[in-house]
């Protein structure tokens, strides 16, 4: 029975590895999806810079593999599975419902970011390649992801410009991605993660000047940066 739960990790990372297969991928919402029809989002990074899935699939199966063989039932990692589980399985099911509906895409990774910021605060103290730092890269993206996905959805349903969006979404994720940081300042990986989705908003941003968005999203990376220095010394 120690090893179920592990296992169901495992198996939902594998699952959850392997959605987009079921699917053409997902590298962002497009404008046929909403009923505003927006030409551009202001708060969602550059195509590319969706690549890192790649990494956080790869390093979530691997982890999870070292916790079954080598800490099914070490004390420090079972905290986390539970929130761990709960935001995978959720992720399974993702790209389906972006393809669909992105209202209802944007409700599952609020929820997906919630349990996976759970697990990363409940791994283990020491700061783990196996367990806190796939933990931690999977959760940072959700973080951004989670600010980008709500900023669009507000501008796509009409609700807000796709600007005024971005200005406030970008600094509400900061917010939350430094209080993460603070909670748990030795996984480096958290903070890699919400600064590589700001640099890909300033590269989606840079053809057009859009020079508010810039400053907001290359302020935040050097927050991350100074807070992540702070936290070493």
């Amino acid at each position: 029975m120690r090893r179920t739960l592990p296992l169901l990790v495992l198996v939902l990372a594998v699952a959850f590895a392997l959605s987009p297969l079921a699917s053409d991928g997902f590298n962002g919402f497009t404008r046929d999806q909403f009923p505003v029809v927006n030409d551009f989002w202001p708060v969602q990074p550059a195509g590319w810079a969706f690549s890192i899935w790649g990494i956080i699939y790869l390093w979530l199966i691997a982890g999870s593999a070292y916790g079954l063989w080598r800490a099914a039932d070490a004390p420090d990692w079972q905290p986390m599975r539970g929130p761990l589980a709960l935001s995978l399985g959720i992720g399974v099911f993702w790209i389906a419902a972006a393809d669909r509906s992105p209202a209802l895409a944007t409700v599952m990774i609020v929820a997906m970011a919630a349990a996976a910021i759970a697990a990363l605060i409940r791994t283990g103290k020491t700061s783990s390649a196996w367990q806190s730092a796939p933990v931690g890269l999977y959760a940072g993206w959700l973080t951004a992801a989670t600010g980008t996905a709500v900023g669009v959805v507000l501008s796509g349903y009409g609700f807000l410009s796709p600007q005024v969006a971005a200005v406030i979404m970008l600094p509400l994720l900061l917010l939350v991605a430094l209080f993460v940081q603070g909670r748990r300042p030795d996984v480096w990986t958290y903070p890699v993660a919400v600064g590589w989705a700001l640099v890909g908003v300033i590269a989606a941003n840079w053809p057009v000047r859009n020079w508010l968005v810039i400053a907001i999203a290359a302020a935040g990376i050097l927050a991350l940066a100074l807070r992540g220095a702070a936290a070493r010394r």
